[in-house]
């Protein structure tokens, strides 16, 4: 058997992926409704709402609760490892999107003042809020639930 037929069959891999795709496109969506522009670069982009990275483990858990038991203890690396991650998209990546923001900010102003300097800007939408994470929490759960 081949790998590639074997990774499409695994469908708590393609669980967790398709989540991961479906917090995407929404947030490709609801870009496109507030400010009437379509850009693909919310595909592949961090940050947001809804949180991908919760909808990824989300929609891990519940396949491996689904396939493997809830009482089995693959269940259970996996229910922490979603608390782990969505704790840290909603907490340290959080503040360090609120660093970068900060940080931005002093270097436009050095920026004017010293013109050697690099102007090149920190990415600042890399945390998530916790209403972020829970809506992405629910996307996972809901396609975990389907798939």
């Amino acid at each position: 058997m081949t790998i590639y037929p074997g990774i499409f069959q695994n469908e708590v891999l393609v669980s967790a992926i398709t989540a991961w795709l479906v917090a995407q496109v929404i947030k490709v969506l609801i870009n496109f409704k507030i400010h009437h522009t379509f850009d693909l670069y919310f595909l592949i982009s961090s940050g947001g709402f809804p949180s991908s990275h919760a909808a990824t483990v989300c929609a891990l858990s519940v396949g491996i609760g689904k396939y493997y038991g809830w009482d089995s203890p693959i269940f259970s690396v996996a229910a922490v490892l979603a608390m782990i991650v969505m704790y840290d998209a909603a907490g340290v990546r959080r503040e360090a999107g609120k660093q970068a923001e900060v940080i931005n900010q002093l270097v436009s102003g050095l920026y004017e003042q010293m013109s050697d300097l690099s102007q090149e800007r920190l990415k600042e939408l890399i945390g998530h809020t916790p209403f972020e994470v829970f809506a992405g929490a629910i996307v996972g759960i809901i396609v975990g639930i389907i798939a």
